[in-house]
């Protein structure tokens, strides 16, 4: 979008985020009438309000429920009347919680579309304007970029990411690849957290990854976006942090909180994010929404909901911590896929 986030208020942005959610429900979940649509949502954030009124110019017959004036029972009940194919939306100032009712499991569960938008809260003001220009629904290009960044990764053996002069080497291969990018055409479930544009993997063997990495931002203990004076150095030997340069008290925090917990800091998840709308220079406070930003991201901490790993006790993994890389460029074997800022390639 040509106008800044600081020229906007999220008043305005409505038609702007009523058209990223038009495409979404028609090209991403697939959703028409006469399929019933249920939104629950709340009013403790300006974003959940700009967000709830851009569904309702989206789906003028969809049944809104607004969640901290409705008894839960109520809200149940409206979920059994759904059938196989209906969507619900949850908008989500912090997370909804209703008992032990597992929302989006159990919904998946009876074969109904969700969409989730979560800890809105955390993203006020123009950081709400960068979150809804997120929401932009570019099919061709997630689907395209991400499925040619999937096939290099899962037949390469080796790739580099080289971030102010360090490199970090990937050299065992990776597990098979996952795709979020609104593509749930071969999945068993529809939806999920928005917004999207992601490929994530990890080393098939945790050990043969070793280098420097610098990263420019990462998740504290707070699970805030946080962002230091400069670039921080982790020293990565056998697949664990074993060493920083130039780190913060912040920083310190999270490694100590892992080492707590775990004994060490394992480098897990690689992910490539695919969302333009998200760089290091447009940034949420909310990890789980940048987490998709236009570059590499790592996960630091022994838990991984998607891969599991001999060596690694799941009862002994407890903690996830996303880090942003500084990234001049990634190679996958000897091409180079990453650069300035950009994907590199779109097709297969």
């Amino acid at each position: 979008m040509s106008d800044t986030p600081n020229a906007r208020s999220l008043d305005s942005a409505v038609g702007t985020a009523s058209n990223h959610l038009h495409d979404i429900l028609a090209q991403a979940v697939e959703y028409a009438e006469p399929a019933a649509a249920v939104v629950v949502w709340d009013a403790q954030s300006e974003l959940s309000v700009a967000l709830t009124d851009a569904y309702r110019r989206c789906l003028p017959e969809a049944t809104f429920i607004e969640f901290d004036r409705t008894p839960q029972a109520t809200i149940l009940g409206a979920f059994e009347l759904l059938e196989a194919g209906d969507l619900v939306i949850l908008i989500q100032s912090t997370s909804f919680r209703l008992a032990k009712f597992r929302i989006r499991v159990e919904l998946f569960r009876r074969s109904i579309k969700v969409i989730e938008h979560p800890h809105l809260a955390r993203m006020p003001g123009p950081e709400g304007l960068i979150y809804i220009d997120s929401l932009a629904y570019d099919g061709d290009y997630l689907r395209g970029v991400g499925t040619a960044l999937k096939e290099r990764l899962d037949r390469a053996q080796r790739c580099v990411i080289h971030s102010g002069g360090e490199q970090l080497v990937f050299s065992s291969g990776f597990e098979t690849a996952r795709l979020n990018v609104g593509d749930y055409r071969e999945m068993k479930n529809v939806g999920g957290q928005f917004p999207i544009g992601e490929v994530f993997t990890e080393s098939a063997d945790l050990e043969a990854v070793n280098g420097r990495v610098r990263i420019a931002l990462f998740g504290d203990t707070s699970y805030s976006v946080n962002r230091p004076e400069g670039p921080i150095t982790l020293v990565v030997e056998q697949g664990r942090v074993t060493d920083t340069l130039d780190s913060t008290p912040e920083f310190d925090a999270v490694l100590a909180s892992i080492r707590e917990d775990e004994g060490q800091v394992w480098l897990r998840e690689l992910g490539l994010g695919l969302n333009r709308a998200f760089t290091l220079d447009r940034v949420v406070s909310d990890v789980g929404s940048y987490e998709r930003m236009c570059g590499l991201h790592l996960s630091l901490g022994a838990k991984h909901m998607i891969y599991n790993k001999p060596n690694i006790r799941k009862k002994d993994a407890r903690q996830h911590v996303d880090v942003f890389v500084d990234v001049e460029s990634f190679t996958i074997e000897d091409e180079v896929v990453f650069r300035d800022g950009a994907w590199l390639t779109e097709s297969p």
